[in-house]
C-alpha cells in the first residue's frame, strides 16, 4: 500500500509542480509593468504609471499632470489621466477530499487539480501577482499565506504536497465522513483579501446544499473561477454496465454508452467552469490554462 501511494499519478511530486512553470509561461506574453506590488493594470483610474488618456483641464485637476504637448497644440490646458496599478492576489483552492482521490487514467483527479492550480499560480506570479493556498481534506485544512514571486508559489506547492500526502494517508486507513465542499470554502472570508481572484479546483462532488450561496457570497467582494476536474478516462470506457461502490458503501450499477466526449467549457451551479481532464497530459492542460487565464485578465 505504501509503495502504491508513492507511484506516479497518485502522489504529488514537488519537482513536477515546480517544473510546470516552464509550461505555464510558454508562448507569447506581455511582460508585467512591475513585479510587486501593482503587477498589472486595473480598470479603475488612479495615480499609476500607465496613461489612460488626455483631456481638457477642469478646476481641481492635479497641475502636475499637465500635458504640455496637447496644451501647446490646442492652446487649451490639457491633463493626463492614468490607470491605477493594482496588486493582484490569486488564492488557489485545492479540493483533496476523498472523492477527489481516484482515477483510472493518467492521474488521480486530486493530482490533476494540483497541476492545474500550479499552472494558474505560476502564470499569476509571472504576471507580477501574489499567490496563496487553501487545501481542503476530510479531516484537515492547509493554508499558506499570500506571497509574491517564486516564494509564493513554492510555498503553495509545498502546502499542496503536504496536504495531498495527508489526504492519501487518511484515506488509506479507512478515512471518514467527507465534509461538504461549501463548509471548507467558508474560510475564504478570513484569508482571501477583497478584490482577490479565487481559483477553485474540484470535482464538486458532495458540494453541500449551500455551495451556490457560498459562491454568491464570494462573488460580492472577490472573483471566483472554477476548474471542474473530471476523469476523462472513465467517460471513455467501452460501452457496458459497470459496478460502482458509493462512499457510504452502497453498490450500484452504472451504464456507460462509450460515446461521451470531454468539453473544455462547462458549468457548475450555472456558473462557467473550465473542465480539467485528469487523463490529459499536462501540456494539454497548460494550453487550456493559458487560454482561460491570460496575464492581463481583470481580477
Amino acid at each position: 500500500m505504501k509503495a502504491a501511494l508513492q507511484s506516479d499519478g497518485v502522489a504529488l511530486d514537488v519537482g513536477h509542480l515546480i517544473g510546470l512553470r516552464a509550461l505555464a509561461r510558454h508562448g507569447p506574453e506581455t511582460p508585467p509593468l512591475s513585479r510587486q506590488p501593482g503587477g498589472f493594470v486595473a480598470r479603475r483610474r488612479g495615480h499609476g504609471q500607465e496613461m489612460e488618456d488626455t483631456r481638457e483641464y477642469v478646476p481641481g485637476d492635479d497641475i502636475r499632470h499637465l500635458d504640455r504637448g496637447s496644451t501647446a497644440r490646442t492652446g487649451v490646458l490639457h491633463v493626463r489621466s492614468f490607470r491605477q496599478d493594482a496588486d493582484r492576489v490569486t488564492l488557489l483552492v485545492a479540493d483533496f477530499r476523498t472523492s477527489m482521490l481516484w482515477g483510472i487514467g493518467r492521474a488521480l483527479r486530486s493530482v490533476a487539480a494540483a497541476e492545474a492550480l500550479a499552472l494558474v499560480g505560476w502564470r499569476s506570479v509571472e504576471a507580477g501577482g501574489r499567490v496563496g493556498l487553501l487545501a481542503l481534506g476530510d479531516d484537515a485544512v492547509t493554508v499558506t499565506p499570500v506571497r509574491g514571486r517564486a516564494r509564493g508559489m513554492l510555498g503553495a506547492i509545498g502546502g499542496m504536497v503536504r496536504a495531498h500526502r495527508a489526504a492519501l494517508d487518511h484515506a488509506a486507513v479507512g478515512g471518514g465522513r467527507e465534509p461538504p465542499l461549501e463548509a471548507g470554502l467558508a474560510r475564504l472570508r478570513w484569508i482571501a483579501p477583497p478584490g482577490s481572484e479565487i481559483v477553485i479546483a474540484s470535482g464538486f462532488d458532495g458540494a453541500g446544499r449551500g455551495l451556490a450561496d457560498r459562491l454568491d457570497e464570494i462573488s460580492r467582494r472577490r472573483v471566483p473561477r472554477l476548474l471542474s476536474v473530471i476523469d476523462g478516462a472513465a467517460l471513455r470506457l467501452p460501452r457496458g454496465l459497470y459496478p460502482v461502490r458509493l462512499p457510504d458503501g452502497t453498490r450500484i450499477r452504472v451504464t456507460i454508452d462509450g460515446k461521451r466526449a470531454v468539453a473544455a467549457e462547462g458549468e457548475v451551479l450555472r456558473r462557467p467552469a473550465l473542465t480539467i481532464d485528469a487523463d490529459a497530459a499536462p501540456e494539454d492542460t497548460a494550453r487550456l490554462i493559458r487560454s482561460a487565464f491570460p496575464p492581463d485578465r481583470a481580477p
